[in-house]
């Protein structure tokens, strides 16, 4: 139990230490916007809708991407109500949550299998900015690291299990 109670330890210092970055305005402001793009996976949702709006020839597979990345995201809420962990009560969140629930972080997820599916198809700018939402809910004081962890390596999983379906589809290329 002893490794248990030091990842728990770890977990609350890092988060501590992170927010802790948000005292900066620029940082606060920087993270309130990232958290309420990432709400219900809004910002990956219209990425993927965007994205099958002007690459007529992959339309598809941008449809199948943004439903992956919805899949993911209703995943992670099942598996949040499943867990109950309770969000970090040590600090003061920077932002208000849609729950009181914690594991897993469903931004991360949703964050995470945008990145993994739009990035395949060539979205560049989608990786980092996944990056930020995950980082970002940390820095709000609203999710331990692990997790965000646990939330990201959800989401790369489930875009990697429907890679296939994804680029398939109707019209295999």
């Amino acid at each position: 139990m002893d490794d248990l109670d030091d990842l728990h330890d770890m977990d609350h210092r890092i988060v501590s230490a992170l927010r802790a970055c948000g005292t900066d305005p620029r940082v606060a402001g920087a993270v309130r916007t990232l958290s309420w793009a990432g709400e219900h996976a809004a910002l990956w949702l219209a990425a993927g809708l965007s994205g099958a709006a002007v690459d007529g020839r992959r339309r598809g597979a941008w449809l199948r991407g943004t439903a992956l990345t919805a899949g993911a995201h209703l995943v992670s809420m099942g598996v949040k109500r499943i867990v109950c962990r309770p969000r970090p009560a040590h600090i003061e969140p920077l932002v208000r949550t849609a729950g009181r629930h914690s594991f897993p972080s469903s931004h991360a997820t949703s964050a995470a299998a945008a990145a993994v599916a739009f990035g395949a198809l060539g979205a560049r700018a989608v990786p980092p900015l996944a990056a930020a939402v995950c980082v970002s809910r940390l820095v709000a004081g609203v999710h331990y690291p692990s997790d965000v962890a646990a939330g990201a390596a959800l989401g790369a999983l489930t875009a990697r299990l429907g890679a296939r379906w994804m680029r398939g589809g109707a019209h295999h290329g």
